[in-house]
């Protein structure tokens, strides 16, 4: 590959591991570890799949709302009542509540799963109290949610595509499609102040030597005819060309089954991971919608020193600007929360892939993960390194930031008026 690769510095943060020691659960029993979590985390994710929202981001949202009430609820236990059951009906309750009002065409199967938790779940005060925790936290948080703009329609509000010129953004073959995500920009973040909070820097110029280096290497190994791209290359790119939630949803699940952490650690592991994905998504439509920068395809074609209009890249381009990857800001946040809270390093583990039928790939850390994002986008033939590699360090930041905010992030609200239950 190319010579020009760089690579961000690692992604341990102290207030990060701080937090890591914070969620241990001592004294956790084994059967407190593991079971009700992960079936609620199956819930969420046969949910989404099933019958989720047409843009990532939305299924994000659904995602976060869903477990940071489940993090908000169990974070502390009244006396008198036993933590194990008090903390799984709080995070069942909680997860069901949000799921059955934000997709309300599964509550029937998650109904269902509900009643299976509870059933396992002694009777008595803990369980009761822990329901009315869950659904209280559910409930205020929804409501505080209400109009936050990462409905789908708010996600894709349009965006007026300026006069074609050197480095502007254009819409791309094959569909040149308008403009997707510049919504993402102006919604509500659960934890930045705004959007532009992290806004990088500008993408190297078009002059530049990085640039010269960038376009050079997309033209080479990007290309849908490319002889310089192996096999296990163009493997790599059709392997990380779907949706980084799908992608994800198995290593956070790995994640959380090998936590040392009862259930409201399992929780608040789930719930970091996606408030970082939630606002790192919306800084990432803040920087490519600032600097509008143009994709290799439209620059290859029409900019480049030695233009080629036939030139066409491994797999379809998104219809956003390049600058930074979506799919790496994802993978940098990612791997933020995974270093931090259950360590940078984890046994092996096989994942497959929705768009590589039949090809499984094992992973020891998680920024394996990122690495071959960075790769692939460029063999895919639709970002540029440098875009890359920006995406990666956006994501670190947010991610870091979230942790840090951790504290005031994860505690409960309190009753009050508005909660009808």
């Amino acid at each position: 590959m190319s010579p020009y690769r760089t690579r961000p510095a690692a992604v341990a943060l102290g207030a990060a591991v701080l937090l890591a020691a914070s969620l241990a659960v001592p004294g956790a029993a084994a059967a407190d570890r593991g079971t009700t979590a992960l079936t609620w985390y199956d819930a969420t994710a046969e949910t989404v799949a099933a019958a989720g929202a047409s843009t990532q981001i939305t299924n994000s949202r659904t995602w976060a709302i869903g477990w940071l009430a489940a993090a908000r609820a169990t974070r502390s236990v009244p006396a008198g009542v036993e933590r194990a059951p008090y903390q799984e009906a709080a995070l069942a309750a909680a997860v069901h509540r949000a799921l059955v009002t934000l997709v309300p065409s599964r509550t029937e199967q998650l109904d269902a799963t509900y009643e299976k938790t509870l059933d396992a779940v002694p009777d008595g005060p803990a369980e009761r109290r822990g329901i009315a925790a869950g659904e209280r936290q559910a409930n205020l948080l929804l409501a505080a949610r209400q109009g936050d703009g990462l409905d789908p329609g708010s996600v894709n509000a349009p965006y007026p595509v300026r006069p074609a010129a050197p480095g502007v953004w254009q819409p791309t073959p094959p569909a040149y499609a308008p403009a997707a995500q510049y919504g993402n920009r102006l919604a509500e973040p659960f934890v930045l102040r705004a959007g532009d909070q992290f806004r990088l820097g500008p993408p190297p110029a078009l002059d530049s030597a990085r640039y010269a280096a960038d376009l050079a290497e997309v033209r080479a190994y990007g290309g849908a005819d490319s002889t310089a791209r192996s096999a296990h290359q163009t493997e790599t790119a059709t392997f990380w060309l779907g949706s980084s939630l799908t992608l994800y949803t198995e290593p956070l699940r790995v994640a959380l089954s090998r936590a040392r952490q009862g259930p409201a650690g399992q929780a608040r592991l789930v719930a970091l991971f996606h408030v970082a994905l939630v606002d790192t998504q919306i800084a990432t439509s803040d920087s490519k919608y600032a600097y509008e920068r143009w994709r290799p395809v439209t620059a290859i074609r029409t900019g480049a020193l030695d233009p080629d209009p036939d030139w066409t890249p491994l797999h379809a381009t998104p219809a956003h600007p390049d600058y930074p990857s979506g799919h790496n800001t994802y993978s940098g946040a990612a791997e933020t929360v995974l270093s931090a809270l259950v360590g940078p390093r984890t046994a092996p583990f096989d994942l497959t892939s929705p768009t590589a039928p039949g090809v499984t790939r094992t992973y020891t850390t998680w920024r394996q993960l990122s690495d071959e994002n960075v790769d692939a986008r460029v063999l895919s033939g639709i970002h540029t390194r440098s875009a890359d590699e920006a995406g990666i360090t956006l994501g670190t930041n947010v991610a870091r930031h979230v942790l840090r905010h951790a504290g005031h992030l994860l505690a409960p609200v309190q009753h009050t008026a508005a909660d009808s239950h």
